[in-house]
């Protein structure tokens, strides 16, 4: 596996891996690699010839009050996963070197679709996003790149940025992984205590509840949303932040729930925020 952490081992470790031919998939990632980048990593494998992987902790899309000096780090054992998995090149850039001037003048605009959802309570957040994966798409220049679901909103935006810039690299989204209990896998989950971690299941209880009721042919929005706010407000360590049914493309709300349309959900477990999502119709109960 080849590991670059400049520009110029990028460029080198890109050439030697396209020599045999073939296309790229990337996998961008903040690293501390769970199950869930791992399973990405396999169906990226599945995508194109040779898979790519970045390792790069965002400073534009975290928020003033946001944890990225506490972000979770293991580098060592990001790169054995890596390996593992099968990946091919692992591009790991410092900050300087991922932003030589400093912060960008130059970012993309994420539009009015960054502003609903997790985009209400984070300003900046996806304009952060895009910008780092508009250059990430130009430094490797893959011809696929692969995100999680579980951050759908995010994968929604990066589809819509490419179509609307021409950027040429084809967007797949892998599906959620879950821990047995149900809740997702996230290196944030990493933060919960005990007590935190016993209770924040009940965010995937509670969309898996409103999931049975729309398989049983309730279609009112409001009805299934207030299923997921009653099963996660009789938990005391944890605080809704959003529960909304809305269209897969636009983002807006929808009244009447239909096939495709997605549950988003945003919780706050004691300090720590998670998201989570189910696709009616597609993920069953």
């Amino acid at each position: 596996m080849i590991v670059a952490r400049t520009r110029a081992e990028l460029a080198e470790g890109l050439s030697d891996l396209r020599d045999d031919g073939g296309a790229v998939t990337l996998v961008p990632t903040m690293g501390f690699l769970h199950e869930g980048h791992l399973s990405l990593v396999d169906f990226a494998g599945e995508q194109a010839d040779h898979v790519a992987a970045s390792i790069f902790v965002n400073p534009l899309q975290f928020g003033p009050s946001e944890d990225f000096d506490q972000y979770p780090r293991d580098e060592v054992r990001d790169l054995a996963l890596l390996e593992q998995r099968g990946a091919g090149l692992v591009f790991i850039p410092g900050t300087e070197e991922m932003y030589p001037s400093g912060e960008p003048v130059v970012t993309v605009d994420p539009g009015p679709l960054s502003e609903r959802l997790c985009g209400a309570f984070r300003p900046g957040h996806f304009r952060g996003v895009l910008t780092v994966v508009a250059k990430l798409f130009g430094l490797v220049r893959p011809e696929v790149a692969a995100f999680g679901r579980k951050d759908f909103q995010q994968a929604v935006l990066i589809r819509r940025m490419v179509r609307d810039l021409d950027l040429g690299v084809e967007v797949v989204t892998g599906p959620i992984v879950r821990e047995s209990d149900g809740l997702a896998l996230s290196s944030r989950n990493r933060y919960l205590s005990r007590e935190e971690r016993a209770q924040a299941p009940a965010i995937q209880r509670g969309m898996r509840a409103a999931t049975e009721l729309f398989e049983s042919g309730e279609r009112s929005a409001e009805r299934l949303l207030d299923t997921v706010r009653a099963a996660i407000g009789t938990h005391e360590l944890l605080r809704l932040q959003y529960a909304e049914l809305v269209d897969p493309e636009s983002l807006e709300p929808v009244d009447a729930a239909h096939d495709g349309a997605v549950l988003a959900v945003a919780a706050f477990c004691g300090r720590t925020r998670l998201i989570d999502n189910v696709v009616l119709g597609e993920d069953r109960a």
